[in-house]
């Protein structure tokens, strides 16, 4: 059996299809990217308690979209000529201009308000589907020692919704086996309270097991070395964050961009270099990256290309359709070439069904 796909190599697909989101709120474009994160996650999940998170990721972005729409309607935000229907208006103070309660709802408004909506429910599909696919202790096993402090809190952080899931699935479960089967909001009450118990006990024995195995000793590094160390790697976050600012930003000066990115990879890189011998550990069987890795993250990228570099006559301009006055919203057509490119990973990745 083919060896399961690099996590690190997910992320940074899942970060690529994110990256596409940002870009558009074509709502064509924004569902087929939806559609290629669903698809790719339900052909290259394996078998673990977190391979279900894609769906609860997918459902708390149909609830982000309908509280989006809600706010809308109630506070207002981009106006129009085409009026749907209108609420009670609360008169408020002059220093509140831009914001209202109640008043009149217009299509222009509303379309503008779930285009935003779906927006945000796509990026939280390329986080879910990042969650199904890489797994976060393999993740953590990859990255380099200086981060090593660091990540093991990140890695905490993201396995909180897998482990929520997991623990929802093994407690309905358990009641269903005992003829307590319940559904809808008695749902909710029921599961609350065991889950919530789970996920406490699921990280005090993380924090029992960190601390067995020495987290967060210093190697016996002076303290000058570890300045040393934390100043590079934050003057390199900082620097690689201005780089991209400068880079996706059209108005900003030249040397905001490329130069401050090389500068921000260089201090990272040496900050990383230094802080290797902070933290030695051994790894048991180290993921490989290899042919299939570099083909799933070059797919992710050739999508996230294809939409940033995709001139007004190949579908650059339809990535941000009016709504002012409304537009039929069209699917550019060079941005869905490169998105659909990043299926590659269902050719390449090992799969296993749930």
């Amino acid at each position: 059996m083919s060896r399961a796909l690099h996590p690190g190599a997910w992320w940074l697909w899942a970060l690529a299809l994110a990256a596409v989101a940002s870009r558009t709120t074509n709502p064509l474009m924004l569902g087929l990217v939806i559609a290629v994160a669903g698809f790719v996650a339900v052909s290259c999940r394996q078998d673990t308690p977190w391979a279900s998170s894609y769906g609860v990721f997918f459902k708390f972005g149909l609830v982000v979209i309908g509280v989006r729409v809600v706010f809308h309607v109630l506070l207002g935000g981009v106006g129009g000529t085409t009026v749907l229907f209108a609420l009670p208006e609360v008169p408020l103070p002059a220093w509140t201009r831009g914001i209202r309660l109640g008043g009149p709802v217009t299509a222009e408004g509303l379309v503008f308000a779930v285009c935003q909506g779906l927006q945000l429910a796509t990026l939280l599909c390329c986080v879910g589907a990042a969650n199904a696919l890489a797994n976060a202790k393999r993740l953590l096993r990859s990255l380099p020692a200086a981060l090593y402090e660091v990540s093991v809190a990140v890695v905490v952080a993201m396995t909180v919704a897998p482990q929520l899931v997991a623990g929802a699935r093994s407690v309905r479960r358990a009641r269903a086996l005992r003829g307590e089967a319940v559904r809808g909001v008695r749902a909710v009450k029921v599961l609350l309270v065991p889950v919530l118990e789970d996920a406490f006990e699921r990280s005090l024995v993380l924090a029992a097991a960190m601390d067995s195995r020495g987290y967060g000793r210093n190697a016996g590094l002076p303290t000058s070395t570890r300045v040393l160390t934390g100043t590079l790697v934050l003057g390199g976050l900082i620097g690689l964050c201005v780089g991209v600012y400068g880079l996706l930003d059209g108005s900003a000066p030249p040397v905001v961009g490329a130069p401050m990115l090389v500068l921000g990879s260089a201090l990272a890189v040496a900050g990383l270099w230094t802080g290797s011998r902070r933290v030695r550990r051994s790894r048991y069987r180290p993921d490989v990256w290899g042919l299939r890795e570099a083909l799933a993250v070059g797919s992710g990228l050739v999508a996230a290309l294809g939409t940033y570099l995709a001139p007004a006559g190949l579908g650059g301009a339809a990535l941000t359709p009016g709504t002012v006055p409304l537009e039929v919203p069209q699917l550019p057509l060079l941005p869905a070439i490169g998105l659909l490119c990043a299926v590659v990973p269902v050719l390449t990745a090992e799969r296993k069904r749930t």
